[in-house]
């Protein structure tokens, strides 16, 4: 019987992505690869998985089964969802997926069943009420003040009413509003992201940041409509890992790079768009470390537009995907797990 396995890459899809790559790929000796200061440096999981691609092709005697490839775009738009749409994991099995961290050593890999990140939405509130002169705030209601006040509220979220065992949290990380000292706005917008690791506190958390902002912007004298998610940007469900996809990982990832080489890794708040596959089938999200401890400084971290990707981490992170492929179709044909003997050294 044959067995289908998925192998995802993420790619980012945003503005400048072909700018990026054209730029790196005709850089000269004084030009440094623009790529290599890309956001989140997404670009390199596609490489690695082109240099996986044509490892397995070129090995030997073949499992019987299916390894399919994924290049999925817009992973911060949740381009995992459309591809669902698309049939990407029709009559698929599992699925494994990877992200670099510039906070994990170069060489090593870090991994955990369970939760591994954050389910995440976003939401955004348009604060209305009256505007006026900033010198007679009695004939106007004071915007700015009653949009502080929101955002004071919503803070009591995770502090009053969440279980200090369930990790949680609400930012407001957008304020826009008025344009001059003296005058005080008729209208104020704020935005921001909330996170948990289950979708019944991600739930709660959508329903009760809507009533808390509605509420307090009713007791300032002020109207608020609140909107959330839209299909361009869906929210996320927690990256939960299959545990026996764990087992294997860790069978595979110990073979190939030693029991020192394989760490435990912590729960991270930040969402993660494979989540959606793995509503749907078994599946495994690991971390590759890509942090160069000879450097002197703390290396950028994602998100900077000062990251700097190591290439040095390809290498490993396409001999591990392929062996994680190659075993598991394996162990899929025996029923048994394959020990050091079977294993397909790529390194």
């Amino acid at each position: 019987m044959s067995t289908n396995l998925k192998i995802s890459a993420l790619q980012s899809v945003v503005t400048g992505v072909e700018w990026c790559w054209l730029e790196f790929a005709s850089f000269g000796p004084a030009q440094p690869p623009l790529f290599e200061r890309h956001a989140r440096g997404l670009f390199p999981l596609v490489v690695r998985l082109l240099i996986r691609h044509n490892d397995y092709q070129e090995s030997g005697p073949k499992p019987l089964g299916t390894v399919v490839l994924v290049f999925q775009p817009a992973e911060e738009g949740g381009g995992a969802k459309k591809m669902i749409e698309y049939g990407s994991i029709d009559n698929v099995q599992a699925i494994f997926g990877l992200h670099n961290d510039p906070l994990v050593p170069l060489g090593q890999v870090a991994c955990r069943p369970g939760p591994i990140a954050a389910g995440s939405g976003r939401f955004q509130a348009e604060i209305s009420g009256k505007g006026g002169h900033a010198a007679i705030p009695q004939h106007a209601i004071d915007l700015i003040l009653a949009a502080s006040n929101v955002i004071v509220s919503l803070q009591q979220l995770v502090s009053r009413e969440s279980d200090p065992l369930d990790s949680q949290v609400v930012t407001v990380a957008k304020f826009q509003g008025g344009g001059a000292f003296n005058v005080i706005p008729d209208s104020v917008a704020i935005g921001g992201t909330f996170r948990a690791f289950s979708v019944k506190s991600l739930l709660y958390l959508k329903q009760r940041i809507e009533e808390v902002i509605v509420g307090q912007a009713a007791v300032q004298r002020c109207n608020a409509i609140v909107t959330f998610n839209n299909e361009d940007m869906p929210m996320y469900p927690p990256t939960v890992n299959d545990k026996e996809l764990h087992k294997h990982f860790q069978r595979v990832a110990v073979d190939m790079l030693g029991t020192s080489k394989v760490t435990d890794y912590n729960p991270v708040m930040g969402g993660e768009d494979f989540s959606f596959y793995q509503e749907r089938i078994p599946g495994y999200f690991f971390i590759l470390g890509t942090k160069d401890e000879a450097a002197q400084e703390r290396p950028a971290l994602l998100h900077s537009p000062y990251y700097n990707f190591n290439e040095y981490s390809l290498p490993v992170g396409a001999a591990l995907h392929a062996s994680l492929a190659v075993r598991y179709l394996l162990e899929s044909q025996t029923g048994n797990p394959t020990g050091n003997e079977h294993r397909h050294d790529e390194l």
